[in-house]
């Protein structure tokens, strides 16, 4: 399974990254359609994922994935026949990201069945890690056909995708999992009930019910306030105003071989320290997990407002370490409070993060573009950094205010038990 997320994204991103190039310089596309056809394409590729999630319920993990990959080798042959054809080239495109949607939530799923919680975050790590090296391994490797022979490299990405659908045929058939129903600690609440089987709000030992966050003072909201989903919005939301400019920035006040040096140290320093750091990040409250992980974020962007290459570099990495804390954690505490099945929970994330790119993708061009005719672009990243900042804790003040409602005015912190 590794192996074939490592293969996945290697082929995938050997093509999807120099798209725009193919639709602009080849086809002609004006800059503001090929923008268009891009971010339907992205929304596609992550709100699908609850498509994938339903699918993966009717007919099984290991049946989704292999559909998946079918409709992912479909859309990269069909590239072939839109080296002449615009529409088609379009089509394929569109092809491979509803490929990738019902793909992803099962794998992730298929990976976890049957695991733990022990063995869970480092094998979900583990995932993230395998798809990072093909992603950083993909872009140059094809670099060299891109232009000069794409027909041959899109006839070999739908081979190697034909490869790894065939091994995939292979896999033995798993059930897919309701995390939340597991018995994972003595004490703890079990799918809304005490461990007994009866119906109650929860039994708990030394204080602690599924969820909730130690080390919560009082006026805190608990950890199992605050919602997984809105926060994987802002996660994604904030990181990809990273993703989409950089380059616009870095390359203009460095050099390209240094912008392209300051992605493969972060693709490096991802693939490595995350399964480094899975259980410490597993074991760490969400409240804590999330101050830290949006703290790294909003310091980085703010030191990127410094430029030069050290201002670049030390940015990226502290982005890095965001990415890799909230983009973990939040999946983890959304599998540990549903009850629905896996497949489920990681195509809501995938929505969620579906939301939060397209959202960044429309709003981070009008401000980047102001910035920019302001010549004040360091601005731009002043401006993102205050929003890694001050949306979360909206939305703290926001969740805070809602339980406080549900709970009678009560103070949410008065109700955690000490």
């Amino acid at each position: 399974m590794l192996s074939g997320s490592f293969l996945i994204t290697l082929g995938s991103f050997a093509v999807l990254p120099y798209m725009s190039v193919l639709l602009h310089d080849r086809f002609g596309f004006g800059l503001g359609v090929v923008g268009v056809v891009l971010a339907v394409a992205s929304l596609v590729q992550f709100s699908g994922g609850v498509v994938g999630a339903a699918l993966a319920a009717r007919i099984g993990l290991r049946a989704t994935m292999l559909v998946a990959l079918a409709v992912r080798t479909a859309g990269f042959a069909a590239f072939v026949p839109g080296l002449t054809r615009p529409v088609v080239a379009v089509a394929a495109l569109f092809l491979v990201s509803c490929g990738a949607a019902l793909y992803l939530p099962a794998n992730k799923a298929y990976l976890v069945a049957g695991c733990g919680p022990e063995r869970r975050p480092g094998l979900l790590a583990a995932s993230g890690s395998a798809f990072n090296a093909g992603i950083a391994l993909g872009p140059p490797a094809a670099a060299p056909f891109v232009l000069t022979s794409p027909g041959g490299l899109f006839t070999g990405v739908a081979v190697l995708f034909a490869l790894v659908g065939a091994g995939h045929a292979l896999l033995p058939s798993v059930a897919d999992e309701r995390v939340g129903d597991e018995r994972v600690e003595k004490g703890r609440v079990v799918g809304g009930r005490a461990e007994d089987g009866r119906a109650e709000e929860g039994r708990v030992e030394e204080g602690q019910r599924v969820g909730e966050d130690r080390g919560v003072g009082s006026g805190a909201v608990a950890g199992r306030h605050l919602p997984p989903f809105a926060f994987t919005v802002l996660a994604v939301y904030v990181f990809m105003f990273f993703q989409h400019y950089l380059a616009l920035y870095a390359v203009p006040r460095t050099s390209t071989a240094f912008y392209g040096t300051v992605l493969m140290g972060y693709a490096i320093l991802l693939v490595v320290a995350q399964p480094l750091f899975a259980h410490r990040l597993a074991a760490l409250p969400y409240a804590v997990a999330l101050r830290l992980g949006f703290g790294a974020m909003a310091s980085g962007t703010a030191v990127l407002a410094l430029g030069g290459r050290a201002g670049i570099a030390v940015g990226a990495v502290l982005l890095c370490l965001g990415e890799i804390v909230l983009f973990l954690k939040n999946d983890l505490e959304a599998l540990d409070r549903s009850t629905a099945p896996s497949a489920t929970v990681f195509g809501r994330q995938r929505l969620a993060a579906g939301l939060g790119a397209f959202a960044a993708a429309v709003i981070g061009g009008q401000l980047y573009g102001v910035a920019e005719r302001a010549s004040a672009v360091p601005v731009f990243w002043v401006v993102v950094s205050a929003q890694a900042v001050v949306l979360p804790a909206l939305l703290v003040v926001c969740v805070a205010g809602a339980a406080r409602r549900r709970t009678g005015g009560e103070p949410v912190a008065a109700r955690l038990p000490r």
